[in-house]
C-alpha cells in the first residue's frame, strides 16, 4: 500500500501541475484533471488507511480524508445534474464536519501538549484543517438547502476545492516528507517555493472567479 500511496503521489503531482496551468476547459485540461481526480483519490484514500490501520495518526487521517472529500465534491460539482447527488453529497457534508471537529479537537490537544505538537504537527494547520472541514460541510449545507448552483459560483466551488486539494497533497509531499530530501534543499527552504507558488495560483484564480462572479452581479 506504501508504493501505491508513492505512485499515486507522484501521479497526482505531475497531472495537477498539469491542469493548474493548462487552459481552463480546453482537453489538456479536462484529461490531466481527470487523471489528477483518479491519483489523488488513491493517495488520500490509501494514505488515511495506512493512518488507521499500519501506523496510527489521527493527523494522516484528517488530512487523507480532507483531501479526499475536497476531491469528490469538487467533481460533484461540475456532474450535472445536481439532484442526483444529494445522497452521496449530504454523507461527504457530514463527513467534513465530522472531520472539521476532530481537527479542531486535535489542535486544541497541540496547544495543550509539553511540545505544542501532535505527532510533530502543531497546532495552526490542524485548526485550518478544521476551518476547512466546517465551512466546506456548511457550504454543502447551504447547496443542499437551495437545490442549485450555477455560473461563476459553480467554477469557484470546483476552483478552490480542487486547488485546496492540491495544495495539501503539495505541502504533504514538499514539507511534510522534507527529510527525504537532500539537506541543503532544506537549509535553503526550496522545499517550501512549489508549495507557496500553488497556494498563490489558487488565490490568483478565487479572487478572479469572485470578481467576476460580482461583476456579473453588478449588470444584473
Amino acid at each position: 500500500m506504501v508504493l501505491i500511496h508513492i505512485i499515486a503521489g507522484v501521479l497526482a503531482l505531475s497531472a495537477g501541475a498539469v491542469a493548474l496551468y493548462a487552459v481552463k476547459g480546453s482537453r489538456l485540461h479536462r484529461k490531466s484533471g481527470l487523471s489528477f481526480v483518479v491519483a489523488m483519490l488513491v493517495m488520500s484514500g490509501s494514505g488515511a488507511l495506512m493512518a488507521v490501520f499500519v501506523e496510527p495518526d489521527g493527523v494522516n487521517v484528517v488530512a487523507g480524508l480532507l483531501t479526499f472529500y475536497l476531491v469528490c465534491t469538487a467533481v460533484l460539482t461540475v456532474r450535472p445534474p445536481f439532484e442526483q447527488e444529494r445522497d452521496v453529497l449530504k454523507a461527504l457534508m457530514l463527513a467534513a464536519l465530522l472531520l472539521g471537529a476532530f481537527a479542531f479537537g486535535l489542535g486544541l490537544e497541540a496547544m495543550n501538549s509539553p511540545d505544542g505538537t501532535v505527532n510533530g504537527i502543531p497546532a495552526p494547520p490542524l485548526f485550518m484543517f478544521g476551518v476547512v472541514g466546517v465551512v466546506g460541510g456548511l457550504l454543502d449545507a447551504r447547496l443542499l438547502r437551495t437545490g442549485r448552483i450555477q455560473g461563476t459560483h459553480r467554477l469557484l466551488r470546483h476552483v478552490w476545492r480542487m486547488g485546496l486539494a492540491f495544495f495539501i497533497a503539495t505541502a504533504s509531499f514538499f514539507l511534510g516528507q522534507a527529510q527525504v530530501f537532500p539537506e541543503p534543499l532544506r537549509k535553503l527552504s526550496v522545499l517550501a517555493v512549489p508549495v507557496i507558488f500553488v497556494l498563490l495560483i489558487l488565490a490568483y484564480w478565487v479572487l478572479r472567479l469572485a470578481w467576476k462572479g460580482q461583476r456579473t452581479v453588478a449588470r444584473q
